[in-house]
């Protein structure tokens, strides 16, 4: 299948404890640009999410958002730092003898003292929190998939129409071609005729004349290559997979092709059909950008 470089995919799972929502978005980007924006809680999973998304994404600019609502309270301890405190209370009784008054400290004075009554934290624990986060994940990357596989489904079936025309177009040019020579032919005959006001011309000259306008304006080789480019093309489409790389390159052949065509013609209606083709192309080359 092919699939779009755009796309949006996004999971949201609700338990008794929290909250936990991941959005997934990305553009077009030449190669696999990734960025996650999250709670500092889990940036010890970031390898493990990065390592799980390539086998979801291969090309974008994709941007990750991640939030997290706690509902249950803090786990945190309170700890008592008794040495310290004793040298709090050593100090305010060596103050209260060096300047002769009372020590009248209390118990919610030294406890107001820094580092006397200290908050910790609990740790994470990590294999807990990885076990409700990866499920949402992978829930809201396999969502980012399907929207990327419809958009690539719709970009295929239009790369296809454009293949399609293209085709009307080689198929115009090698049918018309054999027909610019005979009109050459037949003018070049008819004002050699008129030179010579003579029914009576050198037809050895007339073929070498002929010939050598034919070599100039032969396009056999540049249509067989770009019929082959066509055909191509519409196989890697319906191979589907990564084939955005490749189908850029054939779209770079599929120009110079036409380039040529347009370069050797001398007639305007294969001059205009090598102007349809040169513009089609660039309209698939537009198109092939979205691909991964």
């Amino acid at each position: 299948m092919i699939k779009s470089m755009t796309g949006f995919g996004r999971c949201e799972a609700v338990t008794d404890e929290c909250k936990i929502s991941v959005e997934i978005k990305a553009v077009n980007h030449r190669y696999l640009d990734l960025s996650i924006k999250m709670p500092k809680k889990f940036n010890y999973f970031e390898a493990a999410m990065r390592t799980l998304l390539k086998d979801y994404i291969q090309r974008g600019k994709v941007d990750v958002f991640i939030t997290y609502e706690n509902y249950t309270e803090e786990k945190v301890d309170l700890k008592y730092n008794s040495s310290l405190a004793a040298e709090y209370m050593q100090s305010f009784e060596k103050m209260a003898e060096q300047f002769g008054i009372e020590n009248d400290v209390k118990v919610s004075v030294l406890s107001r003292c820094p580092e006397v009554l200290t908050m910790e934290q609990e740790p994470e624990n990590e294999e807990h929190l990885w076990s409700l986060l990866e499920p949402v994940f992978k829930k809201a990357a396999e969502n980012f998939v399907e929207t990327r596989i419809r958009e690539g489904e719709n970009l295929k079936a239009d790369l296809l129409g454009k293949l399609d025309y293209m085709l009307t177009m080689v198929d115009f040019i090698e049918e018309h071609s054999p027909k610019v020579l005979e009109d050459y032919k037949k003018k070049l005959e008819d004002k050699v005729r008129e030179m010579l006001r003579t029914t009576t011309i050198d037809e050895s000259r007339i073929l070498t004349e002929v010939t050598i306008f034919a070599d100039k304006i032969c396009v056999d080789e540049e249509t067989v290559r770009l019929r082959s480019h066509i055909e191509g093309m519409r196989k890697e489409l319906l191979a589907g997979g990564g084939v955005g790389r490749k189908l850029d390159f054939i779209a770079q052949e599929m120009n110079r092709e036409s380039n040529t065509i347009l370069s050797k013609s001398n007639d305007l209606e294969i001059s205009d059909r090598a102007i349809i083709l040169k513009t089609e192309i660039e309209k698939v080359r537009e198109q092939i950008q979205n691909i991964e």
